[in-house]
C-alpha cells in the first residue's frame, strides 16, 4: 500500500523551494505573534488558548492542509504528468495512499510542530494547552490531508475551493455559527484536544465519540473516493 518512489517524488514536489516558502509563512507568523504576545502580555493561559484556537487550529492548519493535500496530486493531474505515474505497474489505491501519507506528514510537520512551539512560548504548556492544541492539530492534519487530496482529484480548481473551505467554513462558520460546528474538522479535533486538558480552556461543540467516528469516516471515505477518481481518470485516458 506504500510505494517509496511515489513518496519520494511527492515529497520533492511538495517541498520544492517555492512551495516550502509558502508552507513556512504561516508557522513563522504564528511563532512571531506568539513571541510578541508573550512579551507584551506575559504568560496567560486564556490568551494562549485563544491564539492557538483562533489562528493556529482555525486558520493555519486547514491552509497548510490545502497546500499539502492538493499539492500532492493536483499539479500532476493539471499538467498531465500523472499519465507517467499511472503507466507504472502500481495499484491506484497504492498511489493515493502513498500520497496521503506524504500529505499528512507534511501537514503535521508544518502545523502541529509550530503549534507546540507557539504554545510553549505563550504559556509554557500551562494547563496542557500547548499539548492539547498540538494533538488537535495532529488529528486535524489527517482529515484535512485526506479531504484536500480528494479535492485535488475532483477539480482543477482544488486550491481555490480548498481555501474557500478553510477560510470561510472552518475559520468563519466553524468558529461562529453553532449549527456548522458539527460538520467542522476543527471542532472534531478540538474534541480530542479537550480530552487532553480535561478543563474549560479547550472546548468543542462535538462529543468525543461522535468526533472520533466522523474523523475516521471522513478520512476513510475521502481516501477511498480519491482512489476511485484516479481509477476513472485512468479509464478515461485509455478510452
Amino acid at each position: 500500500m506504500y510505494d517509496p518512489t511515489v513518496a519520494r517524488l511527492t515529497y520533492r514536489a511538495l517541498l520544492g523551494r517555492r512551495r516550502a516558502l509558502i508552507l513556512c509563512a504561516l508557522p513563522v507568523l504564528l511563532i512571531v505573534i506568539s513571541a510578541a504576545v508573550r512579551s507584551f502580555a506575559g504568560a496567560d493561559d486564556q490568551v494562549a488558548s485563544d491564539l492557538l484556537g483562533g489562528f493556529a487550529l482555525a486558520t493555519m492548519v486547514p491552509i497548510i492542509g490545502v497546500i499539502a493535500g492538493t499539492g500532492a496530486i493536483g499539479p500532476e493531474i493539471d499538467d498531465g504528468s500523472v499519465v507517467y505515474l499511472l503507466a507504472k505497474p502500481l495499484k491506484r489505491p497504492t498511489i493515493i495512499f502513498t500520497k496521503l501519507i506524504v500529505a499528512i506528514a507534511v501537514t503535521m510537520a508544518f502545523s502541529a510542530l509550530p503549534t507546540f512551539i507557539a504554545g510553549m512560548i505563550l504559556n509554557g504548556n500551562g494547563q496542557q494547552v500547548a499539548v492539547a492544541y498540538t494533538v488537535a492539530a495532529l488529528v486535524a492534519s489527517i482529515a484535512y490531508a485526506a479531504l484536500f487530496l480528494l479535492l485535488g482529484t475532483v477539480t482543477r480548481h482544488a486550491v481555490v475551493f480548498g481555501l474557500v473551505y478553510a477560510l470561510v467554513w472552518e475559520a468563519l462558520f466553524g468558529s461562529l455559527v453553532s449549527g456548522a460546528r458539527t460538520l467542522s474538522v476543527q471542532q472534531w479535533a478540538l474534541a480530542v484536544g479537550h480530552k487532553v486538558t480535561g478543563g474549560d480552556l479547550v472546548t468543542s461543540d462535538v462529543g468525543l465519540p461522535t468526533a472520533t467516528v466522523l474523523l475516521v469516516v471522513v478520512t476513510v471515505l475521502a481516501t477511498w473516493y480519491a482512489g476511485q477518481r484516479l481509477r476513472s481518470l485512468t479509464l478515461a485516458g485509455e478510452e
